[in-house]
């Protein structure tokens, strides 16, 4: 469509009306997303759009779920205060609406560390698990702002009985620590063989397992350093 990038709210919505697939619906809506937009177009229409702040804005006041992850690629993360991203996140109904705006705009925010600690005690389990995806992150990439011994402890009591959301991503927080953190991998796989968090998940063959253990080992495995 020529002229993407003077599109209205609109004409994206109508855009992504022309792409809904009813097969890809019901596929989507098994894992809680209520689109049927596949997400590869989906990212094409985006990618036509380019950065549009004003847009993305509109678009997420839609409410609607592929017109919200529109908006999330075509935003500009550094221009949502706090407030506004912890509106949006308890706003967003979708999965994949929640993890993109984390992972998209959020992790680029430089509200990012006063929302990861406001979300981790959060009573809502799917904003706490916000935080604890934030808190993978951080693990992963600046662990001096954590302190790995204290969430292996609250990851060993809380983890078991969380809410699902709030498990998987406890769960990936104790995995970053068992692959990136070698003082601490014997614990982290100690910890996810005890409590056998997601060891039965079923997993498609050539992916790797969610359950800690073995997703510690493989991807020490892949580094080249010794588990």
């Amino acid at each position: 469509m020529a002229g993407t990038t003077s599109m209205t709210a609109a004409d994206v919505l109508a855009r992504l009306a022309e792409l809904e697939d009813p097969k890809m619906r019901a596929v989507n809506e098994r894992h809680g997303d209520d689109h049927g937009v596949n997400l590869t177009k989906l990212r094409g229409v985006a990618k036509d759009l380019k950065t549009q702040h004003e847009l993305a804005l509109e678009l997420w006041a839609t409410d609607d779920t592929a017109a919200r992850l529109v908006a999330i690629l075509i935003a500009k993360p550094k221009s949502f205060d706090a407030a506004e991203l912890d509106a949006m996140l308890r706003e967003a109904r979708a999965p994949k609406v929640r993890d993109w705006l984390v992972n998209y705009v959020v992790k680029k925010s430089p509200h990012r560390e006063t929302l990861r600690l406001a979300w981790l005690d959060d009573t809502d389990p799917h904003v706490a698990a916000a935080g604890w995806a934030l808190t993978a992150d951080v693990v992963a990439k600046q662990p001096e702002l954590v302190d790995l011994d204290a969430l292996l402890d609250e990851i060993e009591r809380e983890m078991q009985g969380a809410a699902e959301p709030l498990q998987w991503e406890m769960n990936t927080c104790l995995a970053m620590i068992g692959i990136n953190h070698p003082a601490e991998r014997a614990r982290a796989i100690a910890i996810g063989e005890r409590l056998e968090v997601l060891k039965d998940y079923p997993t498609p063959p050539n992916c790797t397992s969610p359950f800690a253990p073995i997703w510690i080992g493989e991807m020490v495995s892949r580094q080249g350093a010794t588990a």
